[in-house]
């Protein structure tokens, strides 16, 4: 069983995304020229898992945007963020959050629509998403003039570390009770 969870750790390894368990059964089945049970794939990696949970590694394996993953663990955030301080490249403006965040929880969404909801206009920012690979086009909706529809894609899964839209915080879990003036009356 390690020969088979060496295996599969170097694949995540060297994965630049997060793996996914049926890209590992099918590398792997290629690989040993043989169908490899996906029981042994998710008991090896629950092994894996386990493994780096361990304090002596600065690392861990991660399950996120559907697959598994290398990332470094909390306690060298710090370090880390001083590293990746210079690369502005996938740092995400005031505009790009809120415009991504529109299409997140409105997708699909055509650019008019991000506009109303805004107020300003959307093509620079929707233009710099669609570059990050943030966002991508669905399609296009049937109203006049077939505007093209947007939602977001698997690496917007990946930069903000979910599985599913389902995990993006609810409007209730930004609510902030101190902040509101007056007593609910209790009828």
């Amino acid at each position: 069983m390690d020969f088979l969870l060496n295996h599969i750790e170097a694949l995540i390894f060297c994965s630049t995304s997060p793996l996914k368990l049926q890209e590992i059964q099918k590398c792997l089945s290629e690989m040993f020229e043989a169908d490899v049970p996906k029981e042994d794939i998710e008991g090896a990696l629950e092994k894996i898992l386990k493994k780096y949970e361990s304090d002596e590694y600065s690392f861990q394996v991660e399950h996120i945007g559907g697959g598994y993953q290398f990332m470094t663990k909390p306690a060298y955030q710090a370090s880390i963020g001083i590293m990746l301080k210079q690369q502005s490249k996938k740092r995400l403006s005031t505009s790009a959050l809120e415009t991504l965040s529109i299409i997140a929880y409105k997708q699909p969404i055509t650019k008019g629509e991000m506009e109303q909801i805004r107020g300003v206009n959307c093509d620079y920012t929707v233009q710099k998403l669609l570059e990050k690979e943030l966002v991508e086009i669905k399609g296009k909706a049937d109203a006049i003039g077939r505007p093209i529809l947007y939602g977001t894609s698997q690496n917007f899964m990946e930069y903000f570390g979910i599985n599913d839209l389902k995990d993006l915080p609810t409007p209730k879990d930004f609510s902030q009770d101190e902040n509101q003036i007056g007593k609910e009356n209790e009828d």
